[in-house]
C-alpha cells in the first residue's frame, strides 16, 4: 500500500543552531517543503535583522540540492514595538509572532511578562499587517497546576484577545487538551487556527512514568490524560480546516534529557510523518491526511499549497535507538520501535 501526498510544511519546528542545528535539519528538509521556525534561541530572535541572520545560517546549513524554506518568526517582548512588526512584513522571510508567556517553556525567560498591559499596539500593528500571532498558550503562575495550565490561559488570555481584536490571525501552538479543541472549533474559521503534534496525538501522561521516568516522553505543554488525548485526534480527524500539523520537533542532546534537571522537548522530525499516518490510519480516515499535512497550513497563512509530492509507503521500519553526532546523540521519538509507515521523498 502506498500513498502520495502533496508535500507537507510543518507548521512549528525548533531548529536550534550551531551543531545541532546542523544535526537535525536534515531530517525535516527531506520530508517538510516549509517550516515555521520557533524564535526561542539563546539569545532569542527578537528582531527582523537577527531573522534574517538566523535564516541564513539555516540555508547554508541544507543538505546539497534542498529546497527547504525555513519561514521565520520574532518572539515577542514586553519591549517589542509595532515599528518591528512593519519591518518584518516588509523583510518577505517573518511570517508570524511567537508569544512566550514568560516562563513557559524553553528560553522562554524573555517572554511576555504582561500582554494587554505592554503588548497592546503590537498586536494592534499585527492586525494591520495580517501577522499571525502563535501562542504558547499556558499560564505561568506557579499557583496553578501544570496540568491546568494551557485551560487557565484560554480563559484568562486567549477568550479575551479574540474578543478584543477579532481581525487578529491567531494560532494555538501545540494544543494538548479537550478545552482547546472547543476554543478552537468555537472561532471563526480562517482566524484561529491549531497546530497539533505527534506526541499529542498518541501519547498520554502515563506515557512519562510507564516503567520508570520517561524523559525522552517530556515536553511542555506536557502531556495530559487519556480524555484529551482522544479529543485532539477526533479533532484533527475530522476533516476540519482549522487543524494543522505542526511536529513541535524539539531536540537537546541526551545528556540534556537524561540528567537531574531534564530539558523539555521531544525530537519527532524523523518519525512526524510515519506517527500522523498510524493516527489517521487507525481513525480510517487516511482520505483526509493531506488535507491536515499539506493544505489547512498554507490556506490559512495565505501562502501557496507546495507543488511537489512524497509517498508513504506502508512497510515496516524500525526507528533508531539514537543518532549519533560529534557532540553527542540525540533520541528519537518512539527510539527502538517499530512503525509500519515510512516517508520517501520523490
Amino acid at each position: 500500500m502506498e500513498l502520495t501526498l502533496t508535500r507537507p510544511d510543518d507548521w512549528h519546528l525548533h531548529l536550534r543552531d550551531g551543531d545541532l542545528l546542523q544535526a537535525v535539519l536534515p531530517h525535516s528538509a527531506s520530508y517538510f517543503g516549509r517550516g515555521i521556525v520557533m524564535p526561542n534561541l539563546k539569545p532569542p530572535i527578537t528582531t527582523t535583522s537577527v531573522a534574517v541572520a538566523y535564516r541564513e545560517s539555516i540555508l547554508k546549513a541544507l543538505p546539497s540540492g534542498s529546497d527547504f524554506a525555513p519561514l521565520m518568526t520574532l518572539y515577542m517582548t514586553d519591549t517589542t514595538t509595532p515599528n518591528e512588526i512593519k519591518l518584518a512584513r516588509k523583510s518577505g522571510v517573518v511570517f508570524a509572532v511567537k508569544l512566550y508567556p514568560a516562563g513557559a517553556t524553553t528560553n522562554s525567560q524573555d517572554g511576555v511578562t504582561n500582554l494587554f498591559g505592554n503588548c497592546l499596539p503590537v498586536l494592534e500593528e499585527m492586525v494591520e499587517q495580517n501577522m499571525p500571532l502563535l501562542v504558547h498558550g499556558e499560564v505561568t503562575d506557579p499557583d496553578i497546576d501544570v496540568f491546568d495550565r494551557e485551560k487557565v490561559f484560554i480563559d484568562t488570555i486567549l477568550i479575551p484577545l479574540i474578543q478584543r481584536l477579532p481581525q487578529l490571525k491567531v494560532v494555538m501552538e501545540h494544543i494538548t487538551t479537550m478545552d482547546a479543541v472547543k476554543f478552537v472549533e468555537s472561532c471563526k474559521e480562517g482566524f484561529v487556527a491549531a497546530t497539533v503534534t505527534p506526541q499529542h496525538l498518541l501519547l498520554n501522561r502515563n506515557s512519562i512514568f510507564q516503567g520508570g521516568l520517561q524523559p525522552h516522553n517530556y515536553c511542555l505543554p506536557i502531556l495530559k490524560r487519556e480524555i484529551h488525548r482522544r479529543a485532539i485526534v477526533s479533532a484533527v480527524t475530522s476533516g476540519s480546516k482549522q487543524f494543522f500539523l505542526g511536529t513541535d520537533s524539539a531536540p537537546h542532546e541526551r545528556q540534556k534529557k537524561e540528567c537531574a534537571c531534564g530539558c523539555a522537548g521531544i525530537f519527532n522530525a524523523p518519525v512526524a510523518l510515519s506517527l500522523y499516518a498510524k493516527v489517521f490510519e487507525e481513525a480510517g480516515v487516511l482520505d483526509k491526511l493531506e488535507a491536515f499535512t499539506s493544505f489547512n497550513g498554507p490556506d490559512f497563512y495565505g501562502l501557496p499549497r507546495n507543488t511537489s509530492k512524497i509517498k508513504l509507503k506502508k512497510t515496516l521500519w524500525k526507528v533508531p535507538e539514537t543518532l549519533s553526532y560529534p557532540f553527542g546523540d540525540i533520541v528519537p521519538m518512539f527510539a527502538g520501535k517499530t512503525l509500519e509507515w515510512q516517508p520517501f521523498s520523490d
